[in-house]
C-alpha cells in the first residue's frame, strides 16, 4: 500500500469518526480545494517575486499545503479516483505534450514549442 493509500486510509477514519462524510460531496469538496488553494496564494499577497519567506510564514504555508492535500484526497475518496493513477497518467501525457528536446528552458504552451 502506497504512503497516498494510507493518508486517505487515514483521512477516511478521520471523517467518520466526526461524521463528516454527509457534508463530502464533490461539489462542495471541489469548492474547498479552491478555498484553501486560495488561502496558500493568501500568504504570498503584497510580496515580490524575489522575497525571503519569513520563518513564521513556514508554519502557516504547511498548514495550508496540508489543507489541500486533505481536501484533494477526500475529492478522490468521495469520486472513487486513484490519486497515485491519475498522476502517473497525466505525467505520461504530459511528457508526450511536452518532449524535453523541445521544452527545456522553455515556457511556451505546447502547442507553441
Amino acid at each position: 500500500m502506497n504512503t497516498l493509500h494510507i493518508l486517505q486510509k487515514q483521512l477516511a477514519k478521520f471523517n467518520t469518526d466526526r461524521d463528516w462524510d454527509q457534508f463530502h460531496c464533490p461539489r462542495n469538496l471541489a469548492m474547498s480545494l479552491c478555498v484553501e488553494a486560495s488561502e496558500l496564494l493568501e500568504c504570498f499577497l503584497w510580496t515580490k517575486d524575489d522575497d525571503v519567506i519569513p520563518e513564521r510564514k513556514y508554519q502557516d504555508l504547511n498548514d495550508e499545503v496540508a489543507d489541500i492535500l486533505i481536501c484533494l484526497l477526500n475529492f478522490c475518496e468521495k469520486t472513487h479516483i486513484d490519486l497515485e493513477a491519475a498522476f502517473e497518467q497525466k505525467l505520461k501525457k504530459n511528457a508526450l505534450k511536452y518532449p524535453v528536446e523541445k521544452a527545456r528552458g522553455s515556457c511556451a504552451k505546447y502547442d507553441e514549442l
